[in-house]
């Protein structure tokens, strides 16, 4: 069950009720939520302001309409003006013990929607040259990406993970040629590894596999042929250690698309220009040299550019270069054309801070490639900073010169990744410390979310053993008596689980994940502090001897509560343990 719903969709028939001229624009506009100040109320709807200006009417008036009608609802017991016009709720505990019973009835289910009607949503993520195992720079991208996937499933999209593989550029000719002396060493040779190859040890394991497959017989053969043999076997290697590196946190990918296949004579880029010419997005021209720019550092030339500008973007972006070679960009348009004639009307990216200037142009090519049919948000994740301590941290880096994925999960487990990555919004660069996500205190998140989780499982535990009479079944705990939960503290407890609903939904709308590791948090707080309320008071306590029937609703509660954090947990990739040592 839904409040934030049901109250939406009450207030939206009482304005056609009350000003039956109030059209569906207006009404898809009002809002129903929970007041900034929780003493105002427990819901608040800006409706009155909303419609006031088109009927001509002063909001208030609407207002004190709005309060007049809800006098008469069952579940409102007192509703009252603020304001210039916000219209604020109070309602009764039964409206509460409804939301009890829907998570005991939908249990992993509750918060889940029907948001996306089942429309297919393509979110591209990490994305990351395969070059090299996964670094810590790619990491945030996978976890926000894999978060989001997750999110947008629960909210019911048809939900696509990709992963791009860029796979067709100079620096895969520069990974081949690495591999290559890595061959040499494997047979002995006593190499160095000049500057702009790479010259991390996870390509020996490759150098040494080539070194099996084909002997010494690579030395004889035409550089050419050489490099190509390596690029395949190097750019499958690589591949299943990015693989391996994303499984150590739960991620997998439904497509791995080769930036390749795009290329070549009748390939989707000659056919895409070939469209975009015939639709009259291509034309010759020139373009002003960018800012800063002096004539000895920018090629004024007559060239081939989309028409960019007509779909958003601040300029027309050039397609082919000054050696006939197609540009990054050229690949970009046909391979979001080759998502949208894939069934993608809905597509997501998720790229790092360093890619924020592509944003309008991939817009604008999704915009043109669908005729306007499809639409694209881009998600950038920011950086994060190791520290320890406050300091900066080093690490053994098995890359070269880069901390990796895998050193970071070695550091502090997946699920503290995870979790850590996500409490915070993906545009704001991070600070991610080492020592805080070890601790085991208040102050460490994750910590204080999954320590919730077992906290409802120990009480569960105390119950049983003082009072072992009492049946803990589910069975038991869907019969309990809810209408014994009536105190202001307890209420507040089953305010926060009726806004799970809610904020799926709207995180699903804004993809804004970070928004379900915020609310776990929220609701983990509210558990420990209705715990430590019955430290100071035994009638808050939710074990209670003398009243078994109290006992049972409370335990109905804390069931609840546990149920919640699980769902969020899974949305989030994180595991929920019972108990932490």
């Amino acid at each position: 069950m839904d409040v934030f719903a049901l109250f939406s969709a009450r207030v939206a028939n009482a304005m056609q009720v009350l000003y039956p001229e109030v059209g569906p624009d207006l009404l898809a506009r009002i809002v129903v939520e929970p007041p900034r100040d929780a003493a105002h109320g427990d819901l608040s709807t800006n409706a009155a302001m909303i419609v006031a200006k088109p009927l001509g009417k002063s909001p208030r008036d609407i207002a004190a309409a709005l309060v007049e009608h809800f006098k008469h609802d069952a579940d409102v017991t007192s509703v009252e003006i603020a304001g210039p016009g916000f219209v604020n709720f109070r309602l009764d505990a039964p409206i509460w013990h409804q939301v009890l019973r829907a998570i005991a009835e939908q249990g992993a289910d509750y918060g889940r929607s029907s948001l996306g009607g089942g429309e297919p949503v393509n979110i591209e993520y990490v994305s990351a040259n395969p070059t090299g195992p996964m670094h810590v720079g790619h990491t945030r991208g996978a976890v926000f990406g894999d978060t989001l996937a997750a999110l947008m499933a629960f909210s019911g999209f048809d939900v696509t993970r990709e992963y791009y593989i860029n796979d067709a550029g100079s620096q895969i000719d520069t990974l081949a040629r690495s591999t290559l002396l890595r061959y040499r060493e494997a047979l002995g040779e006593s190499i160095e590894i000049p500057s702009g190859l790479y010259p991390g040890d996870y390509l020996i394991p490759v150098g040494e596999a080539l070194k099996a497959e084909f002997g010494t017989t690579l030395l004889d053969k035409p550089e050419a042929e050489a490099i190509a043999l390596a690029k395949d076997r190097v750019l499958k290697a690589m591949l299943e250690l990015i693989k391996a590196d994303l499984a150590r946190l739960g991620i997998h990918h439904d497509v791995f698309f080769s930036e390749r296949q795009l290329h070549g004579q009748g390939g989707d880029i000659d056919l895409t220009l070939a469209w975009l010419r015939e639709k009259g997005m291509v034309y010759e021209g020139r373009l002003e040299a960018p800012k800063g720019k002096t004539p000895d550092e920018w090629e004024d030339r007559e060239q081939t550019l989309f028409r960019a500008t007509d779909y958003g973007d601040d300029i027309d972006r050039p397609l082919i270069k000054s050696d006939g070679s197609y540009t990054y960009f050229a690949a970009d348009i046909a391979y979001h054309r080759n998502k949208f004639l894939r069934g993608f009307k809905h597509m997501i990216n998720v790229l790092g801070a360093d890619h924020s200037g592509y944003v309008k142009r991939l817009q604008a090519a999704t915009k043109a490639v669908s005729l306007n049919a499809a639409d694209m948000d881009v998600r950038i994740c920011q950086l994060v900073r190791l520290l320890k301590n406050g300091e900066p941290f080093k690490m053994s880096k098995r890359s070269g010169d880069l901390v990796t994925l895998a050193d970071v999960v070695d550091e502090v487990g997946a699920d503290a990744t995870r979790f850590m990555l996500m409490y915070r919004r993906n545009d704001a660069s991070m600070d991610f410390d080492f020592a805080l996500v070890k601790e085991q205190t208040k102050d460490n998140p994750v910590f204080y979310v999954q320590y919730a989780h077992a906290r409802a499982y120990s009480i569960f535990k105390t119950a049983a053993k003082d009072m072992p009479e009492l049946d803990l079944s589910p069975k038991s705990l869907a019969a309990a008596e809810i209408e014994r939960i009536i105190t202001p503290a307890e209420l507040d407890l089953v305010r926060v689980l009726a806004a799970w609903p809610r904020t799926v939904t709207a995180a699903a709308i804004a993809h804004e994940p970070h928004r379900i590791a915020f609310y776990v948090h929220e609701l983990a707080a509210a558990l420990h502090g209705f715990w430590a309320k019955g430290k100071d008071d035994p009638q808050l306590r939710f074990v209670n001897q003398q009243d078994p029937k109290l006992t049972l609703a409370r335990l109905a509660l804390v069931d609840a509560v546990r149920q919640v954090i699980v769902n969020g947990l899974g949305i989030l990739g994180v595991s929920a343990p019972t108990e932490l040592s």
